[in-house]
């Protein structure tokens, strides 16, 4: 029966396309009627001289986009009704590199499966090698990594969410965001010219356009929303820029790609960095389709910490439960949920933009090398705490923001969340504690930050922090006060109210403040480990000044 169907579909050698369009070329252009031109057309097998396998591409015209021996060119999915035929070239037989490809997309996936059902034949009757990709496995017929780690109702509701135009406008109104990416490619020309990009998450396909207005030779806009269709329409919109650009939809962890990428740009931060773990599939892409010397745009990631000091949101915060507070609630007695209620709120990480004078001690960080870091590494994330108070105050908890290096060979320029600079939609993130501890001048304050992945997109967040007492027989004792927190990171309180006016003292002028200006590092002589180690502008370095003058 297995035979009798193979041989069924052994015979159905000629496919009708939805599609027939030409990728960049490097050493076979096609003709200028051809160049960047979509049309219908169909794909047939046949035997050519010597009964060798061939595989000829027409257009509806039945003009020749491509006719090539199968042991020539190799078959790629890229989606469910996409695939690229690579045809193989040489450049004066040093290195091997594909050098034209053409892009078909069939009109349901019925006929792509079968399409590929008879290359499958063709490669195993006449030995052909190619079809699969060294860094991936089958999209279509294997399990996804991206779903056996993520749970589907949160999956749906993320790309259902990235899916919609009104989310997507409001990153690109990020000036700071969308400004500071543009910049770094643009800014850094020579590693972006005449190579191949992987955008990772494309979204709207801006930062593709940007890395195509920088001259790479090809960019693949990887994007599994339905935003994919728009930005499809988008780039399609700027035919320039658009001809040197495919967008494929489906996960990193799924697609597969023609061609190695020299360069992968993409957009994987969320609040603290990692919520929506991203940066998982970030790293995967690095890990299946970048080359082993290519460039990550951004390279590396920084969580920056502080203690804060804030009376009126850890007011505001705890009046919330005061509703359940109320013994008579319509004959009711509503006191013994108020306990739980408290902790409840006090669970949420609250998401603002806030005064840096709130901090208590010079901030610390915690470096994630994008180009090292193992997937697996990101699924906890251990940060010990330690600063040393610069004020006596009550301690509130802890404030976090973050910031990515793009070291570009031409301009190494940072994208900073710090409080005091620019807002971002990111704006900052505040863990607080339900019960506060007390410092001194001068006093050590130690803790541990803990983030745990959940299949929920997002982190457990597990704070503590301690500070000894203080007061006759506490040296003696080494009496701790210790306090600690349970927060999730996927539900945040959003307080998008501006920040509190905090009375600025005499003896504080104004210029000592957080100063808005450009977030770049103009030093060419810095290697990455050195740039890691360099506050970027608005972060640290001038918030240990605040710190010092308050």
């Amino acid at each position: 029966m297995e035979d009798s169907v193979a041989m069924q579909k052994r015979k159905h050698r000629e496919f009708a396309l939805a599609s027939i369009s030409e990728l960049c070329s490097s050493l076979i252009p096609p003709p200028p009627s051809e160049a960047g031109s979509s049309s219908p057309g169909i794909a047939r097998f046949a035997s050519g001289d010597g009964s060798l396998p061939e595989l000829q591409i027409l257009r509806e015209s039945n003009q020749v986009a491509l006719n090539v021996d199968l042991r020539a060119a190799q078959i790629f999915r890229l989606g469910p009704v996409q695939s690229v035929c690579m045809v193989e070239g040489s450049d004066a037989g040093k290195q091997t590199s594909y050098s034209r490809g053409v892009a078909i997309q069939f009109r349901n996936e019925e006929d792509s499966e079968a399409f590929h059902c008879v290359y499958q034949q063709w490669k195993k009757e006449f030995n052909v090698q190619g079809g699969n990709l060294p860094n991936g496995t089958n999209a279509i017929t294997s399990k996804s990594k991206f779903d056996e780690k993520i749970e589907s109702s949160s999956a749906k509701m993320y790309f259902h969410y990235y899916g919609q135009l009104l989310h997507q406008q409001n990153m690109l109104q990020d000036y700071v965001r969308t400004g500071t990416y543009y910049a770094a490619v643009i800014e850094n020309r020579a590693d972006f010219m005449g190579r191949v990009v992987v955008d990772v998450g494309a979204g709207s396909g801006i930062l593709s356009l940007f890395a195509a207005q920088a001259g790479a030779k090809h960019v693949y806009a990887v994007e599994a929303s339905e935003m994919a269709e728009y930005a499809r329409k988008l780039i399609a919109g700027n035919p320039i820029l658009g001809q040197r650009i495919t967008v494929i939809k489906g996960k990193v962890e799924d697609v597969e790609l023609p061609e190695k990428a020299d360069i992968l740009i993409s957009e994987p931060m969320g609040t603290l960095l990692v919520n929506e773990r991203m940066l998982e599939s970030y790293v995967i892409a690095r890990d299946r389709f970048l080359t082993p010397h290519g460039k990550m745009f951004p390279s590396v990631g920084r969580i920056h910490m502080a203690p804060f000091s804030d009376e009126y949101l850890f007011v505001e915060i705890a009046n919330k439960a005061l509703f359940w507070q109320q013994q008579n609630y319509f004959g009711v007695d509503l006191t013994p949920l108020h306990g739980t209620a408290f902790q409840g709120y006090f669970s949420q990480p609250v998401v603002d933009a806030f005064d840096p004078r709130l901090l208590v001690a010079p901030p610390s960080f915690h470096v994630i090398d994008f180009n090292k870091i193992k997937e697996e590494e990101l699924y906890e994330i251990d940060i010990p705490l330690r600063f040393i108070s610069t004020v006596g105050a009550r301690v509130h908890g802890l404030a976090c923001w973050f910031d990515v290096l793009f070291n570009g060979s031409t301009v190494q320029r940072w994208l900073t969340t710090a409080p005091g600079s620019p807002t971002t939609h990111w704006y900052q993130l505040r863990c607080v504690l339900s019960q506060p501890i007390y410092v001194m001048a001068g006093q050590e304050i130690t803790g541990r930050l803990h983030l745990i992945a959940h299949n929920a997109q997002s982190y457990t967040i597990y704070l503590t922090l301690s500070a000894k007492m203080w007061g006759p027989g506490a040296e003696q004792g080494g009496i701790l006060q210790t306090s600690s927190c349970k927060l999730d990171l996927k539900e945040p309180y959003y307080r998008m109210s501006q920040p509190q006016v905090y009375p600025v003292s005499q003896d504080q002028q104004p210029q000592s403040l957080i100063q808005t200006q450009d977030v770049n590092i103009q030093s060419q002589d810095l290697d990455e480990a050195e740039l890691m180690q360099q506050p970027s502008p608005n972060s640290c370095a001038q918030i240990d000044s605040l710190m010092q003058n308050a």
